[in-house]
Order: structure tokens, then sequence, then C-alpha cells
């Protein structure tokens, strides 16, 4: 099972991408906080302070990831393209 579907880019994900190093993803819908957690630790070799979720009213889940103070989020939104 792929957790990790894909980033979102929008304007309220780029503001807490620079005010509060988070990332949001939308992510398999059974997916736990530890899955996910796991999942991008591994993928962007990096470490992960928190995640929390949100289930959209589309049914779409979403993980708004916090990067440990060390790990811009920055670099891994340039890493994805976002940037």
């Amino acid at each position: 099972m792929r957790i990790i579907k894909y980033p979102l880019s929008t304007e309220k994900s780029i503001r807490l991408m620079e005010s509060e190093n988070k990332l949001i993803f939308v992510v398999e819908k059974k997916a736990t906080k530890a899955e996910i957690k796991q999942a991008v630790e591994e993928l962007f070799k990096t470490r992960v302070r928190r995640v929390t979720t949100l289930i959209t009213k589309d049914g779409e889940k979403r993980a708004f990831v916090a990067f440990a103070p060390d790990v811009p989020a920055i670099d891994i939104a340039t890493e994805l393209g976002l940037m």
C-alpha cells in the first residue's frame, strides 16, 4: 500500500511551510499517523516532529507533517518541485 499519494501545493500549504515548518500531503485514507510519520521519514530521510490528519468533505485524507526544527520544510518542497 502506498501511504503518501502526493503533496499539496496551495496558498495555505505555502503559508504553513513558511510559518510552521509544515508540509501537507494527501495520504491513503486507512493510513495511521504513525505509518504516515514513518513513510515521510523514510522517503525524505528526515525527522518528523508531529503528524496531524484531516479528512475533507470530499473524503480525501490530508496529513499535516511538522518537521524537526533542523529540517527546513522549504528544502523538502524544493526537492519535490513545489517551489
